[in-house]
Parts: structure tokens; sequence; C-alpha cells
């Protein structure tokens, strides 16, 4: 039987060879310069912009607007590289698998909600953790709780109740830092 694109669109195991390789590979997240796997571009955008404004800052405090360029220059390159190290130990898909098997399992946890209504804090959390690296939890606290209103979609927690879990999925990534009063 020849494989036609109605057998296809119905059939997901036909692939072709080039088609199996990007099915296999899609979870790589490859670097698009250098292929490696594990490029995180969210992380390294923000490293870059925060490098950028620094280093740029202390140029052009030195030199006037030229070092203010050469330094916005030199600093997104450190700024990215430090914004990727930070996103490479966050794994999304991991986190979502480790919170979905073990949220109900957390002592802010309360009975009548599922896993969908604590996903936005987690997620607020660990995204929170590489975009504020450096900073703590109670120091980024407000721009969480607006991370968290703006990707709340249908959870039926408000901040207060749903902070436990960001701090939680914060602490993966932070664990010196202190547990929030109320949540063990």
């Amino acid at each position: 039987m020849a494989v036609t694109p109605e057998r296809r669109a119905n059939d997901p195991r036909t692939y072709n060879g080039t088609e199996r390789r990007k099915d296999e590979h899609k979870d790589e997240n490859r670097d698009p310069i250098s292929g490696a796997p594990g490029a995180h571009p969210v992380g390294t955008g923000l490293g870059a912009a925060a490098g950028g404004m620094a280093a740029g800052a202390a140029a052009g405090t030195v030199a006037g607007p030229v070092g203010t360029i050469a330094g916005a220059a030199i600093g997104a390159v450190v700024g990215g590289l430090a914004g990727k190290g930070v996103a490479e130990m966050i794994d999304p898909t991991a986190e979502e698998a480790y919170w979905a098997q073990n949220y109900e399992r957390q002592p802010y946890y309360e009975r009548g909600y599922t896993y969908a209504d604590y996903h936005p804090g987690y997620r607020t959390g660990w995204e929170g953790r590489a975009r504020y690296e450096g900073r703590t939890f109670d120091d980024v606290e407000r721009e969480l709780q607006a991370d968290y209103e703006r990707n709340r979609g249908k959870s039926r927690l408000e901040w207060e109740k749903n902070r436990h879990a960001a701090r939680a999925a914060w602490q993966r990534f932070d664990p010196d830092e202190e547990p929030l009063q109320g949540s063990h």
C-alpha cells in the first residue's frame, strides 16, 4: 500500500528518515549556533540583557558613550553565558514531571486542588529562579507575583495560596534559602 498524505496523517508511525530524526531529537533544545543540546535561549537572552546593561553602565561611567556601547556588547556576551548556565540547570520538562508526581506530598497542599491549580506556581518558581539569578525569593517576590498573575491561567489559587509552590520550585535550585513561613 502506498504512503499517501492521507495515510500519513492517519498513521503517525509512518515516517520518512528525516521526520524520524526530527522526532527523536525534538526535546534536545539544540543551540542554533553550535548544535549542542541543552540551549536555553530565554535564559541566555535574559543574562545577555542583564550583563550588557551592567557592563555598559560601568564602562560608560569611565569612557563615555563609546565606552557604554563597547561595554554593552562585551557585557551581553558575558551575561549571555551566565544566563545560559542558570537556565541549563533547569529542565522545564523534568520539573513538570517532578511536581506532577509530588505536589500532593507537599505541606502546603490542600485537598480538592489539582496539579493544574498548583502548576502556575511551580512554573513561576523555576522560571523565576533562572530569570532572577543572584537574588533571593524574598527580594523578587513582587516580580514573581506579577509573573504568576500573567501565567495563572485557570488556576483556582490566588498568589497567597500558591506562593508556597513557587518557593518550593525555586528552592529546588537554591536549597539554602529559607522556607516560606507556613509552608512546613
